[in-house]
């Protein structure tokens, strides 16, 4: 079992860790344009998109768990039904966002309140990147579907070629052709683009012998899509109040002032690293749920679960060992302000609580995303976010910034607590 955990998670990490790689290029790209505006255009640009593709990340989750239960249960023509109807809603809802990309594009632009020089530069990237969109939220479909069919080599392998594509195309206009802002973002477009083609070009490779199981008549069977639709919606409450949750957390930061905002954005990467790790875990335990709920083997799916919360905690341990001993060497590589550095150790305390009161409700996620639990996820999500505010609420007039992450620590502990209370409904079969 560990084996199959690990085949699984560790293409996951490394794909995890290949995407602050790539927002860190485009950034020194930028850097080396000769106008610091570059660089605060990249970094709101690429929140744009962040923000426009995160709120479709249950293309990727359903499409997952719903291929892992049809690869479990040995019904290739599910398998296929799954596929068809991913892939055709992404690249249908990638298509609708090009042809509003207008009006999209006006209205996340008044909410830019740098200057219009600035504004222009982010005008310009939006203009270009979205024609990606399709091309991202195919690769979103196709990505959920490789990891529900027990690989996560390609969809690894994928993300390596589009961030190295992105690195070099992008140098290649900036340097080599002498464009700026426009070529960071061709790069981009075109690196996503041709990623998209790769994944087709693979999956044509090794996976063409299931079109001979294409069902026309149950691709779209009406229940099958009132199910697929029922439970996107509840995985895009779920994602709509997490990105709530981590908004507000900036906004309320920076009602503290500029060194609390630093301070926090700094020990945000505390708990982005450790994500990135959990997450790898966490799509295994997708893909591997999914797989013995199909095939209605309820004691590998106990089994399972055992293991990746073993493997879960052991990551846990060593995260709060790293973040206790080495607190300055990690600050040292994100600034060189000595002030920041010393005010941001007065929190640290909180970064040792990050891995602990987090990791069940990154696993747990995984877990009822392959059960296709959306419902016990939702409502796990609405209560520890309702919890999240009222906390602050609460606690921040009294513990300032303490009171913050406190709000924070005990969104995460909660989220893990009501889906451990709730997993035996969510995994009933």
């Amino acid at each position: 079992m560990d084996r199959k955990i690990f085949r699984l998670a560790i293409p996951n990490i490394i794909t995890n860790i290949t995407v602050p790689l790539l927002g860190m290029i485009d950034i020194a790209i930028a850097g080396r344009l000769g106008s610091a505006v570059y660089i605060g255009a990249i970094a709101l640009g690429a929140n744009i998109f962040n923000m426009i593709y995160w709120n479709f990340g249950f293309l990727r989750m359903s499409s997952s768990g719903f291929a892992a239960q049809a690869y479990g249960a040995r019904d290739l023509s599910e398998v296929m039904n799954v596929f068809i109807r991913s892939l055709a809603i992404g690249l249908g809802v990638g298509l609708i966002i090009v042809l509003l990309q207008y009006p999209i594009g006006e209205l996340v632009i008044t909410f830019i309140k740098s200057g219009p020089e600035s504004a222009e530069h982010v005008k310009s990237y939006f203009r270009i990147v979205v024609w990606g969109a399709p091309a991202v939220l195919g690769m979103y479909a196709f990505k959920g579907w490789f990891i529900g069919m027990q690989n996560a080599r390609i969809p690894m392998v994928i993300a390596i070629l589009n961030n190295l594509l992105n690195i070099l195309l992008s140098m290649v206009f900036v340097f080599g052709f002498g464009m700026k802002i426009e070529g960071i973002a061709l790069g981009t477009v075109l690196s996503q683009l041709i990623s998209l083609l790769a994944a087709a070009g693979l999956w044509w490779k090794y996976y063409r012998r299931l079109v001979e199981y294409v069902r026309k008549e149950t691709v779209w069977d009406r229940q099958a899509i009132r199910q697929y639709f029922r439970v996107n919606s509840d995985i895009f409450v779920r994602t709509f109040l997490l990105t709530l949750v981590t908004t507000f957390f900036t906004f309320a930061s920076s009602g503290m002032g500029e060194a609390i905002l630093a301070v926090n954005a700094l020990l945000m990467q505390f708990f982005m690293l450790f994500s990135y790790f959990m997450d790898g875990f966490a799509y295994a335990g997708e893909a591997l749920t999914g797989r013995f709920i199909g095939s209605k083997n309820r004691e590998y799916l106990q089994w399972m679960i055992r293991r990746i919360f073993f493997w879960g905690t052991v990551v846990s341990l060593v995260a709060v060992i790293v973040y206790l001993i080495f607190p300055s060497q990690i600050l040292h590589i994100m600034t060189n302000d000595l002030y920041i550095i010393e005010r941001t150790k007065d929190f640290m305390f909180w970064t040792l609580l990050i891995p602990v009161a987090g990791f069940a409700a990154f696993l747990w996620d995984g877990i009822f995303i392959g059960a296709t639990a959306s419902a016990q996820m939702r409502n796990a999500m609405i209560l520890s976010s309702a919890l999240f505010f009222a906390c602050y609420f609460i606690m921040s007039p009294l513990w300032g910034n303490n009171g913050l992450w406190l709000s924070f620590i005990l969104y995460l502990l909660v989220r893990g607590v009501m889906q451990t209370i709730w997993s035996r409904k969510a995994l009933s079969f």
